[in-house]
C-alpha cells in the first residue's frame, strides 16, 4: 500500500460507512480500482487525505489478520474528520502509510494481556484485541477494560457483547455517567483495575485513552506490581505530517509519528511527569 513516495497518498474507495456514536464513525476501505495485498501491525496509523480538506492521522482499527481492506474508525474534532464523516459509500480519499510502532502481541506471547482503553482510545487497541483472539492459545488470561463517558459513547458494541458472550476474554466496561437503562460499572476506568485477575509476572498491559486516564492506570498497574517495562501506551497526539518534518508531535526527543505511536512506560515516564511536555 506504501507509495515509492512517503508524502503521496494512494486512492483508496469507501465500501461501507457505519456511524459508532453521534460523532464517532467508521470507514472501511479498499484500493481505488483493485490493487496487491497489504499488511499493517496492530497499532500502527495512516495519514487519510480528504480531497480540498486536507489530511489527519488516523489509527489503523481493522483486523489485521485482513490484507483486501482498511478500517478506520474516528471522531469529529475538525474540518478533515468532518469531511471523512460526510464520505459516502464509492467515494474516493487517499492514503498514507501504514507508519509507526507496534503494540508487542507476538513478543509477549505466553502472557496474560490486559486491554485498558478510555473512549476512542479502544479503536487503536481493536486490532490488537483481533489478532489476541484470533490466536487465543498462544496467551494467557486476556482482559479488556473500557470506560465510555456515557452509555451512547461506547464502541464496538457487537464487538463487546460478542467478545464477552463467545470467546475466552473479561470483558469490563464502565461509564462516567450512567443512563437508567445502564446495567453496568459507573466510574473511572482506572477504578477497575485492582479488581482483575492476572499473573503479575508474566503479563502485559496495552492502554489507549486520555493521558490522565493512561497516568492514573498506569499508577494501578505499578501497584499491581507489573514491571514498567511490560506497559505500553499509545501517544497519539498532534502528529500532522507522520515522517517527522513538521515537529508537532515532539514528546522530549522523541517524535510520537516516528519513535511511535506505542511506547513502553519506562521510555516516556520521566516525561510524563514534566506538564510543558
Amino acid at each position: 500500500m506504501t507509495s515509492l513516495d512517503p508524502m503521496a497518498p494512494v486512492p483508496f474507495r469507501v465500501l461501507r460507512t457505519d456511524r459508532e456514536t453521534a460523532d464517532t464513525f467508521t470507514l472501511e476501505l479498499a484500493p481505488d480500482e483493485g490493487g496487491p495485498p497489504f499488511g499493517f501491525r496492530p497499532g500502527q496509523f495512516n495519514m487519510l487525505y480528504v480531497f480540498g480538506k486536507g489530511e489527519a492521522p488516523i489509527s489503523i482499527s481493522g483486523d489485521p489478520g485482513r490484507r483486501d481492506r482498511l478500517v478506520h474508525t474516528t471522531r469529529v474534532v475538525g474540518a478533515v474528520t468532518a469531511g471523512m464523516g460526510a464520505l459516502k459509500k464509492g467515494d474516493v480519499l487517499g492514503v498514507r502509510g501504514p507508519f509507526g510502532t507496534a503494540w508487542p502481541v507476538d513478543e509477549t506471547a505466553g502472557s496474560d494481556v490486559i486491554f485498558i482503553a478510555g473512549g476512542i482510545g479502544l479503536a487503536p487497541l481493536r486490532p490488537a484485541i483481533l489478532h489476541v483472539l484470533a490466536n487465543r492459545r498462544r496467551y494467557g488470561r486476556v482482559v479488556l477494560l473500557y470506560g465510555a463517558r456515557t452509555p451512547e459513547d461506547v464502541l464496538y458494541r457487537r464487538d463487546l457483547r460478542r467478545w464477552r458472550a463467545e470467546l475466552d476474554m473479561d470483558v469490563y466496561v464502565t461509564v462516567d455517567r450512567a443512563s437508567r437503562d445502564w446495567h453496568g460499572d459507573v466510574g473511572v476506568v482506572t477504578a477497575l483495575v485492582p479488581r482483575i485477575p492476572f499473573d503479575r509476572d508474566n503479563c502485559v498491559a496495552m492502554l489507549c485513552g486520555p493521558e490522565v486516564m493512561m497516568r492514573f492506570a498506569v499508577l494501578e498497574l505499578l501497584k499491581r506490581g507489573i514491571p514498567a517495562s511490560m506497559v505500553h501506551l499509545s501517544m497519539e497526539r498532534n502528529m500532522k505530517c507522520a515522517v517527522g518534518f513538521c515537529g508537532h508531535c515532539q514528546v522530549g526527543p522523541h517524535f510520537v509519528c516516528k519513535d511511535g505511536p506505542v511506547f513502553r512506560y519506562d521510555e516516556l515516564a520521566r516525561l510524563l511527569k514534566i506538564r510543558e511536555v
